[in-house]
């Protein structure tokens, strides 16, 4: 009785009458009968519409996990390779002065992960010291308006070679394929600064731009590379014979990604510290002369 009250209320909008000889009237009626079909229909109607609810949200929690690959991981979570991608606090660092030629504590704001990047490249250029002891010379340049920074040294070049397990040149794994470095085996003493098989690749990575070129006697070979758009885009490497008298030699130029660093500009703290990292690998290196922008380091005073 309940029941057949509670269809017509829904059904209908005049009021049901629960009187003994209107109730089988009722119930046989056609008007009673199109009543109890259409709300059948309203309930099969909901539970359809419940059911697909259910069905995009069990889709959505799925579609939240991602399998990223090695490289959009760096992208998407730079923090965990290169450090924080903005502008630091103001915080007491030191920083080289180009006016006074030392190295003077100030308040300054730097991208720990812009200053990174560039530190890998450099710290590469200085490991070559310890290859090829008869290396005397690393040249670094700094365009701050190009938003262009280039490291060359002449120690020992980079094997013009191709890979015999990985069929690529041997520039190409160096600084254009992740995980691939020549500091794995652990049983062996280190004094250089790579580990991971990151390095350069970082750096790579963090720049719109990306070249590599080296030259070894041995070979008789010149290679070179580019990379751009965050290493995703690549040239095919470029081999030519070097001149008889050609000395080996490896240059890496990049440009930063500088829009990754929530920056428009190299600004002047960072480059103060860049700079200072400079004369840092000029009083450490014994026998290299450390030359920024075609002027030679000279030893420098911290005060």
């Amino acid at each position: 009785m309940e029941y057949v009250q509670r269809i017509f209320r829904i059904t209908s909008k005049q009021p049901f009458d629960i009187s003994k000889k209107n109730l089988y009237r009722g119930i046989s009626s056609e008007y009673y009968k199109r009543s109890l079909f259409r709300c059948y229909q309203r309930f099969v109607s909901s539970s359809t519409v419940l059911y697909e609810q259910q069905a995009i949200t069990t889709k959505l929690a799925v579609e939240k996990y991602q399998r990223l690959t090695p490289l959009k991981h760096i992208l998407y979570r730079p923090d965990s390779y290169i450090g924080p991608t903005f502008l630091s606090d103001e915080q007491p660092i030191y920083v080289y002065d180009d006016i006074t030629k030392q190295i003077l504590k100030k308040e300054a704001r730097i991208v720990p992960g812009l200053l990174k990047i560039f530190d890998e490249i450099l710290v590469n250029a200085a490991d070559n010291k310890r290859r090829d002891p008869q290396m005397t010379t690393i040249a670094i340049n700094i365009d701050k308006e190009r938003n262009t920074i280039s490291i060359w040294n002449n120690g020992r070049g980079i094997p013009v070679e191709i890979h015999p397990r990985e069929g690529i040149y041997v520039p190409t794994m160096i600084f254009g394929t992740l995980f691939t470095s020549s500091n794995y085996d652990d049983s062996e003493l280190k004094i250089v600064g790579g580990r991971n098989g990151f390095g350069a690749k970082l750096c790579n990575i963090f720049s719109t731009e990306f070249s590599v070129e080296t030259c070894t006697k041995q070979s008789g070979l010149r290679f070179f590379q580019c990379w751009r758009n965050n290493m995703n885009d690549v040239d095919d490497p470029i081999i030519s014979d070097a001149s008889t008298n050609a000395s080996d030699y490896t240059c890496v130029t990049f440009k930063p990604d500088l829009s990754k660093f929530k920056l428009s500009t190299l600004d002047e703290d960072t480059i103060q510290v860049m700079i200072r990292r400079i004369v840092d690998i000029a009083g450490t290196l014994d026998g290299v002369n450390v030359f920024l922008n075609g002027t030679k380091i000279e030893d420098s005073k911290t005060t």
